[in-house]
């Protein structure tokens, strides 16, 4: 159906129509925020303002696809490809482009990806530390993430492994003609900030800027969109919700949306509260428990559906019981309404970890599934050090693999060495496997690393024999025991749970790789392409996969599902042990706010008196935001009498009439 202005309730109209000066559109979960927004676009095209001179920024491509898509229903085709929709990191490449020459960078500066990162990170982390002493990639990615976020520059006078990894880093990508996806934010702010003429010229291609998802912005993200706004009265619309703001973990600063008027004077306030998904119940349960946090602006959703079943919550003997309840609730909720499909229902949670059982009891069950939000387990660490391990066996000629163990665990021979190496390798256009064993690279290094290269290569060459008549995991198994890996493993790890986590995987891989092997003609080798190819389809499955959803409640932020399952609502799980010593719970209230409102008919919440964690028992209490929700609409039901009562004969009445419907002629 075609788009018409008149469609919009008030609200959304006064924002569509708003004339002049900075706006602030408060729009709760379900409201028709991006309706809005892009209609506000479509009208200022109407009105005669230059698409040229739009810029919508949003967080995702798809978020920017989406937009794009939709104002190309509204106005002119030739209109709508001249308007800017994109993310804050694209922008900020666009800026740069033009003007990096001023900052010292070549205008065919290149990205660098996560992988780049990592992998530069680990060479300058072995430079600057002991071969005995160890220091995770990643933590340093992400400290130096934080950094250039929040605007600090390595400190001079410290010493420490992450001062001196982060000066290093800087140098090194400078030099590379490169920058990562936070030097495109930091150097595009760089470059508004200290260059007028540069300021002036996006200012006047930014006559009328859209920020989508204004609560997530962090301090470097609104000081683009400030350098960006000219004159007195900027045409800023921002819209957002500070009641799903729940990424303060990764530098998202709430009091952007909470202090807007600080930063834009005397914007126009609008608020979207009727809300398009949620029966009413739900909205009652979340405005209820949204209503304790402190720091929010006051808004109230109200349902446009009418009616609804009443929001259950109860508590389950354990996790495994939780699993088969939620199965047991599905089908009989199938059975009831045969038109339902399973990518109707969605079961969210606030850890990964949560998903493991609910994994086992739907394979079980016969029920497909898809989880979303999930590391896949061939993406963690310790399994990718056993891949390049088998890896490196079926083929010694693989480099990345070889780089990848060479010091996982440390066996002398050193980052400097390596790299060596590797100059050597490329120069006799060899194998990294084959310079290390080449009497001419071997006269320029001290005699105990010969003695570590030549054991080493002995170890790679002895255990591609073995491989091939024996069952790799036995062999993997003892090669991880003599290297002392695991205990190289433990070292790197935080905490006891996250060293039982990894050897949990380690042990679960060694289980199950000769069964897989075994399922692959073609063997070891065969093995390793099928891994490679699936990991390349898994985010396309993900897209395409049919079935009930499992998801995180951050990554089910922005979605909607029929039925909702939010799983886990323990003290200690939501709200999470650490916001309390952190004193984010307030952040957690939100999380939990967002599963809340993710359903559309039913929602059921179930807490555990007991959960396994990391293999232990660990007695559960409700999460005190239940307590929160309770009042008209909510129900508390004994675990006992739901799961054990039969299925009454009105229930069966009104499930065998629909299937009749369904199957009846057309």
């Amino acid at each position: 159906m075609a788009f018409r202005f008149s469609d919009l309730n008030p609200e959304q109209q006064e924002a569509v129509y708003h004339k002049d000066g900075p706006m602030l559109i408060l729009a709760g979960a379900g409201t028709g925020k991006t309706r809005t927004i892009t209609a506000r676009i479509a009208w200022l095209v109407k009105e005669g303002a230059d698409p040229s001179r739009i810029i919508a920024v949003t967080f995702t491509n798809k978020a920017a696809k989406e937009m794009k898509e939709r104002i190309g229903g509204m106005v002119a085709k030739e209109k709508a490809k001249l308007i800017t929709a994109t993310t804050f990191h694209a922008l900020c490449m666009r800026i740069l482009r033009h003007d990096a020459h001023r900052l010292g960078y070549k205008g065919n500066f290149t990205i660098f990806d996560e992988s780049d990162q990592v992998g530069l990170i680990k060479k300058l982390i072995n430079r600057v530390t002991s071969r005995d002493e160890k220091y995770d990639p990643a933590v340093a990615k992400n400290l130096i993430s934080k950094a250039k976020n929040n605007g600090w520059a390595p400190p001079k006078d410290d010493d420490s492994v992450i001062a001196s990894v982060y000066r290093l880093y800087l140098q090194e990508v400078h030099a590379l003609n490169a920058m990562d996806f936070d030097d495109l934010l930091v150097n595009g702010v760089k470059l508004l900030d200290e260059h007028e003429e540069v300021r002036a010229k996006w200012q006047s291609r930014a006559r009328h800027i859209v920020v989508d998802e204004f609560q997530d912005t962090n301090n470097l993200q609104l000081r683009l969109v400030s350098l960006l706004a000219a004159g007195k009265r900027p045409d800023v619309c921002v819209v957002g919700d500070d009641d799903q703001s729940i990424y303060g973990w990764r530098g998202a600063e709430i009091s952007n949306i909470l202090e807007f008027e600080h930063h834009f004077p005397n914007p126009k306030i609008i608020r979207l509260e009727r809300n398009y998904r949620s029966a009413q119940p739900i909205l009652d349960a979340a405005n209820r428990l949204i209503k304790n946090n402190s720091k929010r602006r006051e808004k109230r959703l109200r349902s446009t559906r009418g009616g609804g079943a009443p929001v259950r919550f109860l508590s389950v003997p354990d996790d495994r019981k939780e699993a088969e309840f939620i199965i047991s609730e599905i089908k009989d909720t199938c059975r009831l309404d045969p038109q339902l499909k399973w990518d109707d229902f969605a079961v969210l949670y606030r850890m990964n970890a949560q998903s493991r059982v609910l994994e086992e009891e739907f394979r079980s069950a016969g029920i497909p599934y898809r989880l979303i939000g999930g590391q896949s387990f061939y993406d963690r660490r310790e399994i990718r050090d056993l891949l390049a391990y088998i890896s490196l066996f079926v083929n010694p000629d693989n480099d990345s693999a070889l780089l990848r163990v060479i010091n996982t665990p440390p066996r002398g021979i050193g980052a400097t060495t390596t790299e060596l190496a590797l100059a050597f390798s490329s120069e006799h256009r060899l194998s990294l496997f084959e310079a290390l064993g080449h009497p001419q690279f071997l006269e320029g290094c001290a005699r105990k690393t010969v003695q570590a290269i030549t054991e080493f290569r002995m170890l790679i060459q002895a255990v591609k024999a073995e491989v091939s008549v024996s069952p790799p995991g036995r062999v993997l198994s003892r090669v991880l025991a003599d290297c002392g890996y695991r205990e190289d493993l433990a070292r790197s790890c935080k905490t006891p749970e996250e060293k039982a986590s990894r050897n949990e995987n380690v042990d679960e891989f060694l289980r199950s790789l000769d069964d897989s092997v075994q399922r692959h003609e073609g063997g070891l080798a065969a093995f390793l392409d099928s891994i490679t190819l699936d990991r390349e389809r898994e985010e396309e499955r993900k897209e395409e996969a049919s079935g009930v959803t499992l998801i995180t409640l951050h990554a089910a932020k922005g979605l909607e599902y029929p039925h909702v399952f939010l799983v886990g609502a323990e003290d200690g799980v939501l709200p999470h042990e650490r916001s309390k010593e952190e004193g984010t719970v307030e952040e957690e209230r939100r999380i939990f706010y967002v599963g809340i409102t993710r359903a559309m008919k039913t929602l059921i919440i179930t807490w555990c008196r007991e959960r396994k964690r990391y293999g232990k028992p660990f007695a559960g209490r409700p999460s005190p935001f239940l307590r929160e929700i309770l009042g008209e609409g909510v129900v508390e039901e004994n675990f006992d009498a739901v799961f054990n009562s039969p299925v009454s004969e009105e229930e069966l009445s009104d499930g065998f009439a629909a299937l009749r419907r369904k199957l009846a002629p057309a």
